[in-house]
């Protein structure tokens, strides 16, 4: 048996020397330690033995696996280092070189306009909710006084799920995460909430997008007025849009509130004078909003004799379109880094004045 371990130990050694690659050395590895190698094969020999022989058979075929492991480990490494060295050498760099100018990111407009709403609501006490873009037909449409069949649905009654019509769909207005927050506040007492996120509608043209940012405010108390509607939206769109601003309030519908209000406010670009953006009026449309409707308030567990409420929602992609002086509202999701990087610009030149 010495004799063979010798041998057999003598020609893997002689294997081994002549190897440059690693999959080789795996090879060889298995011809010799694998299942049906010439070194495991050897171990078949047992069961013809004594039990003193087999216990000196062992002993040598055990030392001879670990003489082989040891030699082919040994080998991997050798293999390893050659090839880490060569990969340091071909990558090599002169550190002495002037460094690339390293791009730096940029936010995007969207993302400057949420922050700047939650900036603002959260320092008035209002909470940051969000809720899911799929959204069931309760909580998007019926909860929200848009019972089935209700005309005003045609507006929005659109991206349903695939086997799920007229029960899930993409939401069409943030009102829905309202509905949740009010659903889960099991105590039913006051909420004042913030509500951004994505929307999807089926629009589509230089103003409008099939998917677009809304923000939506929610605020239940007792004793609250259309004064208090009336001050918050007054003090959101001159933070926003500058002091100098003016705000009309128009009747309106909506079949979630009741009364409800459209908001427009003096145009930006001509001060209200009348120019082409505002077709002449001086006036520019941002937001609807009313006091909650008294069915809406009773589906979320709310007692509207107890408990009155307001609420608003605008497209924050309108408030960038104004803020960044957008065209197309359709460039904001084209994903054009070119497009992009100009607000980065805009906000340094911003901060020097």
């Amino acid at each position: 048996m010495n004799e063979k371990k010798e041998q057999l130990k003598k020609e893997l050694k002689e294997a081994i020397s002549q190897i440059t690659e690693m999959h080789s050395l795996n090879e060889l590895k298995v011809e010799y330690l694998g299942k049906k190698g010439k070194i495991t094969e050897l171990s078949s020999n047992l069961k013809e033995m004594s039990l003193d022989a087999k216990k000196e058979f062992g002993k040598i075929l055990n030392e001879l696996k670990e003489e082989a492991t040891s030699l082919v480990e040994e080998k991997r490494k050798e293999i390893e280092e050659r090839l880490l060295n060569k990969k340091l050498e071909s990558e090599k760099i002169d550190i002495t070189l002037p460094s690339k100018k390293v791009r730096r990111g940029s936010k995007h407009p969207m993302t400057r306009m949420i922050e700047q709403f939650e900036d603002l609501f959260v320092s008035m006490g209002y909470t940051v909710y969000e809720g899911p873009e799929i959204e069931s037909d309760e909580n998007c449409f019926q909860k929200l006084n848009l019972p089935k069949g209700h005309p005003a649905r045609d507006a929005q009654d659109t991206f349903y799920l695939e086997n799920e019509y007229e029960n899930f769909l993409l939401r069409t207005q943030t009102s829905t995460a309202q509905v949740r927050a009010m659903e889960e506040n099991h105590e039913k007492g006051p909420i004042r909430i913030i509500c951004p996120g994505k929307v999807y509608r089926r629009d589509e043209d230089a103003t409008h997008s099939h998917q677009f940012m809304q923000v939506e405010g929610l605020v239940i108390d007792e004793n609250v007025s259309m004064a208090d509607l009336k001050g918050t939206l007054e003090l959101f769109c001159k933070t926003i849009l500058g002091e100098k601003t003016e705000v009309r309030f128009r009747p309106s519908f909506f079949p979630f509130t009741e009364p409800s209000v459209e908001v427009d406010v003096t145009c930006f670009k001509c001060g209200g004078k009348g120019c082409s953006l505002c077709k002449q009026t001086g006036w520019i449309e941002v937001l609807g909003a009313g006091m909650v409707h008294p069915n809406v308030l009773t589906m979320c567990g709310y007692d509207p004799k107890k408990y009155q409420g307001f609420a608003f929602g605008t497209g924050i992609d309108r408030f960038a379109m104004f803020e960044y002086g957008i065209p197309d509202i359709r460039t904001i999701y084209g994903n054009d880094i070119r497009f992009l990087k100009q607000f980065d610009r805009k906000e340094e030149q911003n901060e020097v004045k």
